[in-house]
């Protein structure tokens, strides 16, 4: 072979390696569309993308749950998402590259793994009939597609090869032939068909939600027990200072859906059950009609790193969940109630812990004078003040069940987590912001401090390992949510070490032992290091 034939001979290759895996990658855009768009008709939690991810949330480890938060925050999900959609192009593009060259093995493939994935689809909790069909479909039309391109490639290879150039009858491998032409048409236009229906799927599940117009056009009856006023001064005048009552649209979101599941209150009903003298089950108008309670309520989540922002505080309205735990009668031996959610994630909380008449914990189904948002758990979820949301927050809920500890697991136990979670005192500096430019001279240190259920007695502030100085606490609304603290500070010129911590109101203070979120909540003082000009 001449150097020029093998030169020749080596860029074909190339541009066939590339051929394969530009074919790989369309027809699993196209499939993936498809599969997206399928599912917004029959089956809308069972599109390819959120059973795939919904499984690798479910397998993964704590340390992984951990580091994704830490990571991507309330934006896991999406970092989620699109690690998928990265993963599957590249593994896409080595099936379109052994497509090329062994004809059917590629498609094969993709069949099988629409095939698994349909199963799997089919395991999933509240997985419905058709459950099956959109991952099928995607892969189906996934393995098709590329039987097609990576035939239009094999003639564009055989255009461009040494032989064929040199007898004459095809193009340089560089040169614009008709058949490459016709194959980076056919390409493009999968990829882009793939894009489309994965868009117009995404519309068509927006657009078809009934859910969201009976959200919209609820209206909450008025409370029999309405929450306290917030107190004047519970809100610092201070510029970027964290509202004391969060915004719907502001409050952190961390569970296990990829989904929102869309519950309509007419088919939401609640079941009591297991270690009770009396089953219960109340439907959405039955729990209307009771008589329900407002209140102040932090939620925390077990996640939320020393000085992070997965914490936040809403109004609530609910009805108790001791009053319903009343009509069921636990029996003596239990201690636990596990909680299921419409999704299959389960919570572990402690029997007491929710007949206690002093703990506003309730099956909330209204949030800051409004319907539950759907992401946050509409029609209706568990708000228990004092325990993380692990434990105790499940969204999306249709089923207690009165159990023990010693006989049943939840979602996040079975995986290494502390079964019970009550909440610990921590405190969050707020105020110089991170990065936040600062000049010498007369500003203000702030911040918000919590332990639900317990209260906030005294915040202390440390400045560059001098002594503690005690902090002014705005009024609390309640020992339930947080409270927010402030100390005049006049900064010097250079770099500065900030740290603080707070004191219960049964005199216990703060915990310096830094520690990991798992497996029971974070400990350890906030220290925060600024630069003064």
């Amino acid at each position: 072979m001449t150097r020029e034939a093998g030169a020749a001979t080596r860029v074909a290759a190339k541009a066939s390696a590339l051929s394969g895996a530009g074919a790989g990658a369309a027809s699993a855009v196209l499939g993936a569309g498809v599969g997206e768009l399928v599912a917004a008709l029959v089956a809308p939690s069972s599109s390819p993308f959120s059973v795939v991810g919904g499984v690798l949330i479910d397998l993964a480890p704590p340390w992984a749950k951990d580091a994704a938060i830490s990571l991507f925050g309330t934006a896991d999900k999406l970092a989620l998402l699109v690690g998928i959609a990265l993963v599957l192009l590249v593994a896409a593009a080595g099936v379109g590259i052994l497509e090329l060259r062994r004809p059917w093995f590629g498609a094969a493939l993709f069949a099988v793994l629409g095939a698994v994935v349909a199963v799997l689809a089919m395991t999933r909790a509240g997985a419905t009939g058709l459950a099956w069909l959109p991952s099928l479909a995607a892969g189906l039309v996934a393995a098709t597609v590329v039987r097609l391109l990576t035939q239009l490639a094999r003639r564009t290879t055989d255009a461009s090869s040494p032989a064929s150039t040199a007898a004459g009858t095809g193009d340089a491998p560089g040169d614009d032939d008709p058949s490459r032409r016709r194959f980076l048409v056919w390409a493009g236009a999968a990829t882009a068909a793939g894009v489309i229906a994965a868009i117009a799927g995404t519309a068509l599940q927006a657009g078809s939600r009934t859910v969201t117009a009976v959200r919209r056009a609820l209206r909450l009856p008025a409370p029999a027990v309405a929450a306290p006023p917030v107190p004047a001064d519970a809100q610092l005048d201070l510029t970027g200072m964290t509202p004391v009552v969060t915004p719907n649209a502001s409050f952190y979101r961390i569970d296990t859906a990829l989904v929102v599941p869309q519950v309509d209150p007419s088919d939401w009903s609640l079941r009591i059950h297991g270690l009770v003298e009396n089953e219960v089950e109340i439907g959405w108008d039955e729990l209307l009609a009771l008589p329900l309670e407002e209140s102040w309520t932090t939620l925390a989540c077990v996640s939320n790193p020393v000085g992070g922002d997965l914490i936040g505080n809403a109004k609530w309205l609910g009805y108790p969940i001791r009053l319903l735990l009343e009509r069921a009668r636990p029996t003596s031996d239990a201690d636990m109630v596990l909680s299921r959610s419409i999704d299959g994630f389960t919570a572990s909380t402690p029997l007491e812990v929710l007949q206690e008449e002093s703990r506003a914990a309730i099956l909330a189904l209204g949030m800051n004078d409004e319907p539950l948002p759907a992401e946050h758990g509409f029609p209706v979820r568990m708000v228990v003040p004092g325990l993380y949301g692990y434990v105790s927050a499940t969204k999306w809920v249709t089923e207690l069940e009165v159990t023990r500890f010693d006989k049943a697991t939840a979602y996040w136990t079975t995986r290494g987590w502390s079964a019970k979670g009550p909440i610990k005192l921590q405190s969050r500096i707020d105020l110089p912001r991170r990065g936040q430019g600062l000049s010498a001279g007369d500003t203000t240190i702030a911040g918000v401090a919590w332990q639900q259920h317990v209260g906030i007695a005294k915040v202390e502030v440390q400045v560059d390992g001098g002594p503690w100085r005690e902090a002014t606490l705005a009024s609390a609304i309640s020992d339930d949510t947080w409270v927010q603290w402030s100390i005049p500070w006049t900064a010097e010129r250079g770099s500065h070490a900030i740290r603080c911590r707070a004191t219960n109101v049964k005199g216990e203070r703060q915990t310096e032992t830094d520690a990991w979120p798992a497996p029971d909540g974070a400990t350890g003082w906030q220290q925060l290091n600024v630069e003064v000009a």
